[in-house]
């Protein structure tokens, strides 16, 4: 293989084959990737040897770090043993089923069945189809409308990112499909009128849901899709009293609600479920990532006995419901999330998040000072920072989008792995850090943070 440069470095042969997700595919074939090659803990070291600690616990899904041996001898012994079955025509194998038991009794709301598939992505798309099957079974064909919220993120399969919110994962995929609508983003540093409190933020975001759902139909309205926490698309925290609101309005219209913990799930935001933080009573869960700490690709939509009940006599009717994975609760992924479920009870893992949280806002929140920073925003193990060009009037840097992926280069040189989300960047690291490791997270940052406020001052990009 012809290789540029004469090296042989791995950076440079995945950019000789690789397509990657996310990823400016003409940068990366000029400059090549960060080649990640073993992980311990919260660190992680490239082809090179350079270390670095894993701001982002990988993907928001890393949850107990990297190289919990627990984790690969529950593989190792589920592959002996049974390395694969599935779902379909009623068969069924042991780990799938206790995982389902599981679920259903840590779920924040009672809920009746569990369907397994190996994403975030698939789990939002899974739980579009039961909507629709729901309302036809129902004998309300025309009740098929979805709504979620602007820069929401619920992935990137066709119904999943018509879900999503987020402009760069529709343009030039002809995206949304038609029956997907978008309401109001609930972030009060971005989108609050002058003199609003965060409660009358609230009611303006909720009633502007309630005008959208009567100007469409009630009966067009099939389901409502909320992250706890908005994740891809900034970190946004829910403001005071917003799901009571919106809960309401749902109620008053009889839609649906799913709550997608695909980020939040599993101790994120210092519950069991980001659902119990902000006291959400959803008709269907989505999760993953930190089900089996992302070693092992799997997923779950879990829906209560309104949702199964409503399901379940039209598959009688048709003979099956005509929707699945060849992975679906994979015996070898489902083992993993088993033994990782069991691993967060002998922790305490809930108990630790809240403690390390403590530390970890002290530092995330001492940055709101900073003249280059216009909001510190958080819950748990989760935090953005908001980079500004003029403190006193919250002026975005322009072009926006730009000095957030600089600052994260920047630290990436310095040892730390973050996420720009245009300009706000995000925090997420391992539920398992420790108090030291939080103060070398942030003082990595703040390090990258001065060196980026000299060089935007420098080319006349903060006017404050």
């Amino acid at each position: 293989m012809n290789v540029p440069d004469g090296t042989n470095s791995l950076s440079h042969r995945d950019a000789n084959v690789l397509f990657h997700p996310y990823t400016n595919a003409i940068a990366n074939r000029e400059d090549g990737p960060l080649v990640i090659v073993r992980g311990k803990g919260v660190n992680v070291w490239d082809e090179d040897g350079n270390e670095y600690i894993e701001g982002m616990a990988g993907l928001w899904c890393a949850s107990l770090g990297f190289g919990e041996h627990r984790l690969a001898e529950a593989a190792a012994r589920q592959m002996r043993n049974l390395p694969f079955y599935h779902g379909f025509s009623q068969k069924s194998h042991p780990p799938q089923i206790e995982l389902a038991e599981r679920l259903l009794a840590l779920a924040p709301v009672p809920m009746s069945k569990v369907f397994f598939c190996n994403s975030g992505s698939e789990a939002t798309d899974t739980a579009v189809k039961m909507i629709w099957y729901l309302n036809n079974a129902l004998g309300r064909p025309d009740k098929k409308k979805i709504i979620s919220r602007f820069k929401a993120y619920h992935g990137v399969t066709i119904a999943a990112a018509s879900v999503t919110g987020v402009p760069a994962n529709h343009t030039a995929f002809d995206l949304p499909i038609d029956g997907f609508l978008h309401t109001d983003l609930p972030h009060y540093f971005r989108c609050a009128e002058d003199g609003e409190s965060e409660e009358e933020f609230a009611t303006r975001c909720a009633d502007n849901l309630d005008h959208l759902i009567e100007e469409e139909g009630p009966d067009t309205i099939a389901a409502f899709f909320a992250e706890p926490v908005m994740g891809a698309g900034g970190v946004i925290v829910p403001p005071a009293t917003y799901f009571e609101k919106i809960q309401k309005v749902l109620a008053r219209h009889d839609v649906l609600f799913v709550a997608d913990e695909v980020i939040c799930g599993f101790g994120r935001t210092g519950e069991m479920w980001g659902s119990q933080t902000f006291d959400l009573k959803p008709d269907i869960l989505t999760c993953a990532k930190a089900l089996t700490s992302g070693y092992l690709p799997i997923s779950a939509v879990m829906v209560n006995d309104r949702v199964f009940d409503a399901i379940a006599p039209k598959t009688n009717e048709i003979g099956a419901f005509g929707h699945g994975y060849t992975y679906s609760g994979h015996p070898v992924s489902a083992a993993v999330a088993l033994e990782t479920l069991k691993i967060y009870e002998e922790i305490d893992l809930i108990s630790r998040v809240r403690q390390a949280s403590k530390a970890f806002h002290a530092r995330l929140n001492s940055f709101a000072d900073h003249p280059m920073v216009g909001e510190t925003m958080g819950v748990g193990l989760l935090g953005a920072v908001e980079l500004v060009a003029d403190k006193e009037t919250g002026e975005a840097f322009d072009p926006p989008g730009k000095t957030g992926p600089e600052l994260v280069a920047i630290a990436q040189r310095n040892g730390l792995i973050i996420r720009p989300l245009g300009d706000r960047i995000a925090f997420s690291p391992p539920l398992t850090i420790l108090d030291s490791e939080i103060d070398t997270l942030f003082s990595r940052f703040a390090n990258a943070l001065e060196e980026t406020a000299e060089k935007a001052t420098f080319a006349g990009l903060t006017t404050n």
